[in-house]
Parts: C-alpha cells; sequence; structure tokens
C-alpha cells in the first residue's frame, strides 16, 4: 500500500478535488481517482470527501492507492514482422492497429502478447504489463520499436531515450500546403486545459520539439518527415496541428471530415537509430510504408 500526502497552495484553490489529483498524479486516470473518492481512500484534513469537494488553501490531502494486482499476461502466437534480432534487442516493424502492451481493457493481442511467445528472455524493468517496453508508439502509428530483452539493454536504451541521442524519423501525412520546406517546432506540451484525454501546447508541462521538412506536396495535402528531438505523448500529433495541419485520418487532433477511410492517423516510425546496448556500434533500422500510406500517396500523386 502506498500513501501520498499533499498540501494545497493557494494558487490551486477552488479546483475540484479529482481534477486536482489528476493533474499531480499523471499516471492515474481521472475516473481511477474518483474511484479512489468513492472508495473513502481520499481523505482531506482525515475525512472522506467527495469528488466534486473544491479543495482550499492548506488542506492536507492523503491519498491511499493499494499495490497493484499483477495481472497475468498470456503469450500469443501472433506474427511479427522482425527487422533484426539478437541476444540483447529486438527490433520490430509494429502495424497499424496493434497495442504496444496490455492497459485497462486491452488485455490481448498486443505487441507484449506477441513477444511473450516469440522471446524466451524480456528486460523486467517495466514490470510484468511491459516486459521489455524501452518506448512505444500509438495504436494506429505504424513502424520501428525497439525491445530490450534484458535489464542491461534497458537501461542503456533508456539512457539514450533519456539525453535524446535516439535517432527518431517518422512520415506524416497532413492536411494542408505546408509553405516552409523545413523548420522547428518548440514548444511546450501538456494536458488540455479542458479535454484532459488530449494533449496541446500549454503554458506549463514538458519541452517538446519536432524538427520538419517538406518532402511531397500534393493538391490539398504534404507529406512530411518528422524528426523527434523529445518525446512527449502524441507530440508529433500536437505539433503538426498546432500549426494548422493535422494528421490525415487523426481522430483527436484532425478534421472531423476525413477525405479518405483510414483507421486512424497517417503516422508511421520510419527509422530508428541507436548505439546497440553491448557491441556499442550505431545501428540503424528502415521500415517501408504501410500499403495503405502508400495507396493513398499514390492517389494524391495522379491529382498533380
Amino acid at each position: 500500500m502506498e500513501e501520498n500526502i499533499f498540501i494545497v497552495e493557494k494558487e490551486n484553490e477552488g479546483i475540484r478535488i479529482d481534477k486536482y489529483l489528476f493533474d499531480i498524479l499523471e499516471d492515474k486516470s481521472r475516473s481511477y481517482i474518483q474511484r479512489l473518492v468513492e472508495e473513502e481512500k481520499v481523505l482531506v484534513k482525515g475525512k472522506s470527501i467527495k469528488s466534486n469537494y473544491k479543495v482550499k488553501e492548506g488542506d492536507t490531502i492523503k491519498v491511499i492507492i493499494q499495490d497493484p494486482v499483477e495481472l497475468c499476461i498470456k503469450a500469443e502466437e501472433i506474427p511479427l514482422d522482425i527487422l533484426y534480432e539478437d541476444s540483447d534487442v529486438i527490433v520490430i516493424n509494429k502495424k497499424q492497429g496493434m497495442v504496444v502492451h496490455p492497459a485497462t481493457g486491452v488485455y490481448t493481442g498486443t505487441l507484449v502478447n506477441a513477444l511473450l511467445s516469440h522471446c524466451k528472455d524480456l528486460s523486467g524493468i517495466n514490470g510484468v504489463v511491459r516486459p521489455g517496453i524501452v518506448h512505444r508508439i500509438d495504436k494506429d502509428t505504424s513502424g520501428v520499436l525497439v525491445i530490450a530483452k534484458n535489464d542491461n539493454s534497458h537501461k542503456a536504451l533508456a539512457e539514450q531515450f533519456k539525453v535524446h541521442s535516439i535517432k527518431r524519423e517518422y512520415y506524416a501525412l497532413v492536411e494542408g500546403i505546408v509553405k516552409k520546406d523545413s523548420g522547428i517546432i518548440d514548444t511546450i506540451i501538456g494536458r488540455h486545459p479542458v479535454d484532459r484525454i488530449k494533449f496541446a501546447v500549454v503554458k506549463e508541462g514538458k519541452r517538446a520539439v519536432t524538427h520538419y521538412e517538406v518532402l511531397e506536396r500534393y493538391e490539398r495535402h504534404t507529406l512530411v518527415k518528422c524528426n523527434l528531438e523529445t518525446g512527449r505523448t502524441h507530440q508529433i500529433r500536437v505539433h503538426m496541428a498546432y500549426i494548422g495541419h493535422p494528421l490525415v485520418g487523426d481522430p483527436v487532433y484532425g478534421h472531423k471530415k476525413q477525405r479518405f477511410k483510414v483507421n486512424g492517423q497517417m503516422l508511421h516510425a520510419k527509422s530508428l537509430g541507436f548505439i546497440h546496448p553491448t557491441k556499442k556500434i550505431y545501428m540503424e533500422f528502415n521500415s517501408e510504408l504501410p500499403g495503405y500510406f502508400t495507396n493513398i500517396l499514390n492517389i494524391l500523386r495522379n491529382y498533380l
């Protein structure tokens, strides 16, 4: 069991307690926090309250979080597109629609389920739900991922992600004509102030830097290459929408009316480069654009 104590500062006075805790406990959903309140696991000055309680300056809030029940994640024989594998790492070309690791409501059909069937050993740093997972890409984003097979490899790769030394190159099809041939988007990204499921460019959050370059322009769309200097949640999707060019097919940040019937944002993790954890040499892996992506590009080219 874990107990967290928070003291409300003046600037937060008047905020609902579920929203207040949601902003502090970044890895907990608002519904989870509301459930804690209902179960009287959230106490203000030692007393239980309701989710609509508005915090006051000086309130002492205790949040009791029970130890999580470890899930039994089953191995599943799901085909994997393996770009490279040795005793330390495995590099996967993930298909669109595959969730990287199990989460609430999704316990089967994930990349982790497939990896458990394919690999005897995976790093255990991220626990039983995310074995080997050093980084992730969204369900509807396809492309290259590196998986750690042991803890030493995991630590070495995680450090490279931390210092932003890993090459991460994406291809994105966006709405409208991007006028500049290249540019840098350098902002702060955090949770959207109103829609808490979304992320947005805000005043307080974490720095996010995306380098983009135009590859092709079409009648009403642009194909861009994006290199991530940082790796924030939904970074490319948020940044391109921020400059007025949301990704085609993006159900969260894109246009409500879509020209093409696609199963999510047109975003592909094209290249991934890193220093191998034990060989200490630079290795780079590339994946071809999936068929649905190239088919749409060919349609757009025919209108030029």
